[in-house]
Order: structure tokens, then sequence, then C-alpha cells
């Protein structure tokens, strides 16, 4: 099985869990909704990558963490739809949940796949409790506070924001978690790892910027552009403009390409860095990307 495949198995057998019956209908359409289709998995795949890379020891605890991450991902991108946030009405190229059912039901479906997120590590990794603590404290770091997506979200709200501070809490804080319950899943060492996860997840809120700033009608990221703007949120080619945040991208998935550690699929791995970090971006952008 591919790590697609991992993935998207994972993620519905914590569907069919979550939405089981007895579930309220109107809740289990919008935990659906949320989740499925995907987007580019990019968290998910990363832990997979890096379990596959350390060894692969423990199968079944990688793809739990790696589903867990993307719930906790999907969870994230409903609250942020939320009017209290950014009020969007699309996501991933249809209506966001808080658009189709609600913003009450929008809640209550991004808190329901926070909790199916830690419960499918619970449950899968029973036949390894040793990594099941272990899996549960990587993830929740990567989404809490002080410095994970929790706090991201929050630094919207300061009236003074480091960017670089702000973008390493609300993106690249999964991708740290996601490379280290990877390598941890499969016995390997997680702080071989952060430097990539620092630079991709930072890669990706740059790329996001720009998107946001530069919307070239492609609608790659599947939401609506300008929201930044709109909302009064920080954005990297506001205070850096179109070149310096072009370049401080390449510099960034240069870092990350380079600092993947020696093992057997390191080539293929800095590929899928390299091709991941730029296919989001708007068309006019990724030529020059590259």
């Amino acid at each position: 099985m591919d790590l697609s495949e991992r993935i998207e198995t994972g993620m519905q057998h914590a569907l069919r869990m979550a939405t089981a019956s007895g579930c309220p209908p109107r809740l289990a359409r919008a935990l659906r909704h949320a989740v499925f289709p995907g987007g580019a998995r990019i968290r998910p795949r990363l832990c997979l990558a890096v379990a596959a890379a350390c060894g692969d020891r423990d199968p079944v605890s990688a793809t739990a963490a790696a589903t867990a991450i993307e719930l906790l991902h999907c969870a994230s991108l409903v609250h942020d739809d939320m009017p209290c946030f950014d009020n969007a009405a699309i996501r991933r190229g249809k209506p966001s949940v808080q658009a189709e059912f609600g913003e009450a039901t929008a809640l209550l479906a991004g808190d329901g796949l926070i909790v199916a997120a830690f419960e499918t590590l619970a449950r899968e990794t029973v036949h390894a409790p040793r990594l099941t603590g272990p899996l549960i404290a990587i993830i929740a770091k990567a989404v809490g506070a002080p410095f994970g997506l929790v706090a991201g979200q929050a630094w919207e709200s300061e009236p003074e924001i480091n960017i670089d501070q702000y973008h390493r809490a609300k993106t690249a804080s999964l991708f740290a978690g996601a490379v280290s319950a990877g390598a941890v899943a499969a016995g390997g060492e997680p702080q071989a790892w952060l430097t990539l996860a620092d630079a991709l997840g930072s890669a990706y809120q740059v790329a996001d910027d720009l998107y946001d700033a530069l919307d070239d009608g492609d609608n790659a990221m599947g939401k609506p552009a300008h929201q930044d703007q709109l909302n009064g949120r920080p954005n990297i080619v506001a205070v850096r403009g179109v070149a310096g945040a072009m370049a401080h991208l390449r510099q960034l998935v240069d870092t990350a390409a380079d600092s993947v550690p020696d093992c057997a699929g390191a080539d293929a791995l800095r590929g899928m860095i390299r091709n991941e970090a730029v296919r989001l971006m708007p068309k006019k952008l990724a030529a020059s990307a590259a």
C-alpha cells in the first residue's frame, strides 16, 4: 500500500468511527465534508515518508500518527474559515463547513475532528503502548500553546506580530509534529528532522501568503484570495514585497531539502519536498520558484 492509500484508508476508518450510528446526522455530514475530498495531504505524507526513511518498523502506529495529524489540520481549516476568523465561504474548491452547515455545526465539527485525532492515536497504538504517550505529546505540542497551531491563530489577534514567529506557530509547528511523529513511530531520532520541518512549514506559509496577495485566477489553494488584507491578517508580501517573499521561499525550500538526513530514500524525499513546496503556488510564480 503506497503512502496515499495508507492515508486515505486511515482517514476513512477514523471518520467511520466518528460518524458511527448514533452521531447526529448533520454533524456526521459536516465531519465528512471537512475531510473529503482531501487536499494535498502533505503533512501526513511527510509523516509517513519520514517513518519509511527510518525503517517503518511500526506501520500501524505511523499511519495512526499521520491520520491524527491530518484530522487536526482539517479541524484547523474548519475553525479558520469561521466568521470569527476569516469568514471564508470556500475551502478546497467547495463551500466551507461554516458556509454549508452554519457556524454552530462548524464549531462542533472542528472540535469533533480534534477529539477524533487523539482517539485515533489511542486506539491504533494499543499494540504498542510505549508509543502512545510520546506520539500524543508530540502532536499535542504541535497544535497547542505556546508554540503550536493555537498560538499561531492567536497571533492574528495581537497588535504587533513577528511574522516569522507567526509562521512558525501557525504552519511550521504541524510539520514539526509530522516529522517527529513519523520518526518516533519508526524508532528513529526526531531531532534529526526538525530543521526540515521548520523550513518546509515556513515555506508553505510563504507560498500561501503569495497566493493570497497575488491570486492569478487558478484557485490552486481552493479558497478565496485577498483574505489577509480583508481581515487585517499578517502577510509576508506586505512586509518583504513579492521579490523578497520569493527569495525567502527559495531559501526555505533549499534549507528543507538540504537538511534531509542521510537515509535510503533521501533523494526521493528531497524531490518530494521541492515539488510539494511550489505545487500550490499561483501558476505565474511556480516557474521562478522551482
